[in-house]
């Protein structure tokens, strides 16, 4: 029987923004990340194929010894949230996932308009309709897509004249219709946060749900009754379907610590774990 871990996982390099924040939550606690390489970015495609991915994914971690699993990305949330947690095949397992933080926006806004940055997928699901028809009744909720943008985060451009260039263009939009508050529906753009309050200033609050999400995280993993290892900072097993050279090299600009990398396979409709590269020195 493998010890428990918390299992997190994302089309990509997405959700390693919370798993920063779980980790920061829960720091003795073995964490199991899976980057969907193979297939992002999922925020194009259809919601029942993320559904049938997140289902591959959720089994994978279960496997793994995994009694909590946070789906961190927003379109696999709107597309297969419900599904994990109705699934017999999964009866036990703790799934928590990304809402988009509506509630908060509107808390703090005071112009009464907010805005939202998200993937087409997200904007789609039901769960984002449910949420701005509970939490924003008289405040204007405008939707801005960001096409291109994983792409840029999953390369690496963080800081470059061509991704501020493209986030001034779906920013200014909003902020000409006056918004203060800006949510952040896509779990790779907090890694971009810097850029985005540098085109927004100081008027702008911009919101990344990833804390709120770590905090739900540990609640679960406490209510599991999960044994916690004594270590001030428990081991990362990070695992992707992409390429896990590449994957290992951009975890330090993204703030989180080197570590082996497994790779994984697809086959079946299931994952399959191959071979694992070593940290990179």
């Amino acid at each position: 029987m493998p010890l428990p871990v918390l299992g997190v996982f994302d089309s990509g390099l997405g959700g390693l923004s919370v798993l920063r924040e779980i980790r920061r939550a829960l720091p003795g606690v073995p964490l199991a990340y899976v980057a969907d390489q193979a297939h992002v970015p999922y925020g194009a495609r259809p919601l029942a194929e993320v559904r049938g991915f997140a289902e591959g994914i959720t089994r994978y971690l279960q496997a793994q010894g995994a009694p909590v699993v946070v789906v961190a990305c927003h379109t696999a949330s709107a597309a297969a949230l419900a599904a994990l947690r109705q699934n017999p095949e999964l009866a036990g397992l703790r799934v928590v996932g990304m809402e988009p933080a509506v509630k908060p926006a509107v808390e703090v806004t005071r112009t009464g308009v907010v805005g939202v940055l998200a993937t087409p997928a997200t904007f789609q699901g039901e769960l984002y309709a449910a949420v701005v028809e509970r939490f924003a009744q008289g405040v204007t909720v405008i939707q801005q897509v960001c096409p291109g943008l994983v792409q840029q985060i999953e390369a690496g451009r963080l800081d470059t004249p061509d991704t501020e260039a493209m986030l001034r263009g779906w920013v200014a939009p909003l902020l000409a219709r006056g918004i203060d508050a800006l949510v952040l529906g896509c779990t790779h753009y907090p890694f971009v946060i810097p850029l985005l309050q540098k085109i927004c200033g100081l008027g702008v609050r911009v919101i990344d749900p990833a804390p709120a999400v770590a905090r739900q995280a540990a609640r679960m993993w406490a209510a599991v009754g999960a044994d916690r290892p004594s270590a001030p900072a428990a081991a990362l097993d990070y695992a992707t379907s992409g390429d896990p050279t590449t994957f290992a090299a951009a975890l330090p600009a993204l703030g989180l610590p080197p570590g082996a990398v497994r790779s994984l396979r697809w086959q079946g409709g299931a994952l399959i774990a191959s071979t694992i590269e070593p940290p990179q020195s």
